[in-house]
This record gives structure tokens, sequence and C-alpha cells, in this order.
């Protein structure tokens, strides 16, 4: 043929309807449903082979509209310039590329991510049809509110399960933080610290919530000194809050526990000012495991927070909730496991 071959060549040469093959490409000629609907095997080898015969391949977008797909999914998270939520982003581009590559032959499913966003803009947004799904990740107390359709996937990542809870359409992929945050308080207490600082979120997010759970639980009985931080705040809020932890010679922690990897960036620099050796002086352990955490000097030992994981988990849920009727619901899934990572700014 001269021309790019279409549905209506295929069907002529299979000796079908133009229905027919937009049922066998679309999927939806399978199954129990009514017969007007069902496509035998015969037939759709048939249109298989026709097709394979032209050189026909369905294009992505006249399939999407057909099935009220868009392709488009959307991943929000609370900072975009978070090293964490870069390899959330990573795992979901990955995946949603293989899960469309899988469903559609043409790798038709992509994230597109937004930072800084509230509840009100993602149900407006997920109103207004642009997204198959979204994916909403470690949201803070203050960013809920908004209401969601019903009839759009979403998946909560490294939240509080309750957000889901009594909605077919919805889930929560938790992260083990609090276990986490244990292993890194037994690592210190277990190398002789039971002077112990903690640079604590004042966000409002259950993922921090967890943090500070698993954090006084790990820690009872040895002495505390808290300040807390705005994660989101960067470099310079870890900073401010370091100088107010390390400012007292006679009270100083031999040892800290930070809420993310760039809060303990911000210990590393108060430490260099005060004169103050890691971890001879000073031990330092945080969270996430972010991709600079081995470049640190010395490198960092950290709770390995699997965003990648996280971020395909997530994408896996969503197209499992769309591809399910809501009488029978995706089961909600299991926290995904966390560890530490020891490396060198934790001594004796």
């Amino acid at each position: 043929m001269n021309r790019r071959p279409t549905g209506r060549d295929v069907a002529e040469r299979a000796g079908v309807s133009q229905a027919t093959v937009s049922l066998v490409f679309s999927g939806s000629g399978r199954g129990s449903g009514a017969a007007a609907h069902r496509v035998s095997e015969a037939t759709r080898d048939r249109v298989l082979a026709a097709a394979a015969e032209l050189g026909y391949a369905p294009q992505a977008a006249g399939r999407q509209l057909r099935l009220g797909r868009t392709g488009l999914l959307l991943l929000a998270v609370p900072n975009i310039l978070g090293p964490f939520f870069a390899r959330v982003l990573a795992g979901a581009q990955t995946e949603a590329a293989q899960v469309g590559s899988a469903e559609t032959g043409d790798g038709g499913l992509s994230v597109v991510v937004s930072s800084g966003w509230d509840h009100a803009a993602l149900a407006r947004a997920a109103r207004g049809g642009q997204y198959d799904g979204l994916l909403i990740c470690s949201p803070d107390d203050s960013q809920l509110g908004g209401d969601l359709p019903d009839d759009v996937p979403v998946v909560y990542l490294d939240a509080d399960p309750a957000l889901s809870a009594g909605h077919p359409r919805r889930r929560t992929q938790q992260l083990d933080v609090g276990a986490g945050m244990a292993a890194a308080v037994a690592h210190l207490r277990e190398l002789g610290h039971e002077r112990l600082g903690h640079l604590r979120s004042v966000e409002s997010a259950h993922t921090f919530r967890a943090r500070q759970a698993g954090f006084e639980a790990a820690a009872a009985g040895a002495r505390v000194a808290e300040v807390g931080v705005s994660v989101n705040g960067g470099l310079e809020a870890a900073r401010a809050a370091a100088r107010v932890l390390l400012a007292d010679a006679e009270g100083r922690p031999r040892a800290v526990v930070c809420d993310d990897d760039v809060v303990a960036a911000g210990v590393y620099h108060v430490a260099a000012e005060l004169g103050l050796r890691i971890p001879e002086d000073l031990s330092v352990v945080g969270i996430d495991n972010i991709v600079a955490a081995p470049l640190f000097s010395p490198a960092l030992t950290t709770v390995d927070l699997p965003g990648e994981r996280l971020g395909a988990a997530g994408v896996r849920l969503l197209t499992a909730i769309g591809a399910r009727d809501t009488v029978e619901p995706v089961p909600e899934p299991a926290p995904l496991p966390t560890h530490l990572v020891v490396r060198g700014s934790t001594g004796r």
C-alpha cells in the first residue's frame, strides 16, 4: 500500500466489521460479557493476522479517546527540589513506560509531575479529565481538604492509609519509615551513644509522624535534645536548626538523627564551623539515602527509602485499580521495607 493502513483495511482483509477490529485492538472483545461484545479466538486471530500482513498499528491517541483515557498520570510531590522525590519520579516514569508498552504496544503512559500543589487544585485537575490517575506523594495535612472525584483512581504514596479507607478506587502505598528510624536509633545506641540529638521535621505529613513515633520508641531511656526544622526549607533551614542543637558545648549530643539527608548536610556544615569531627566527635544519621549520601565526607549513614520502588508500585496500583470494577477492589498493599545503610558518619 502507498498509504498508512487503516482499521477499515484490516476489516476488509479479515472479512469482519470495523467494530470488530476496534474490539480486538482495545481488548474489549475478550471476556464473558454480552455476546454482542465478544470476539471469538478464531476471529481475533484472523484480525491480528490481517493487521500483521498490512503492517497496521492502531494510533495511541485514537485508542485512548475511544477508551476514555489520556495516557497521562499526575504525580504530585510537596517539593520538586527534594532529592527523594526525584527518585520517586524516576521509578514512576520507568514503570509507566513498561505498563504502557505492555497494555498498548506503544509506551502510551506518561507521568506529569506537579510541585507545591494543594488538594483543591488536584481535585480540579482530576475533574477536568486530563489524567487517568493521580499519585499523591507524602501529603502534608494542610494540603488535604478538596473533594477528589470518585471515578478517578488515586494512589497515596508514603501517606496515611486512612486517606484511602472506604474508597474502592483509592489505595495507599506506605513505606515502613518508622522501622527505618528505629533501626537508625538502635544503631547509635549499640555504638554506645546515650546523648542523642534529633532534628525533627515540623511538617505535619504522616511520614514525619511515623518517623517521630519510631524515634521516641527506640530512644526511650536516652538523653534526648530535639530541635524542629522545616525539611522543605533546604540547606539554610537545616544549618540554622543544627546551630541551635549544637550550640551548647556542655549539653551537646554526641550523635544526631536527622529526618532527612539534606538536614544531615546542614549538620555537617555546622560541625565544620564548630571544629567538630565526624564521627570522632559527632555521629550523624540521615533518612532517604539520596544519591549524594555516599559523596558526603565522610559518607553518610542513612536509612534507605526506596523511592524508585515506591513510584513504580504506585503506577502498578493505579493501573490495577483502573482495570478492575469497583465490585472487587484492589487489596491494600503491604508497606515497602526500609533499611539502614551504615557508612562512615557513625562511630563510638
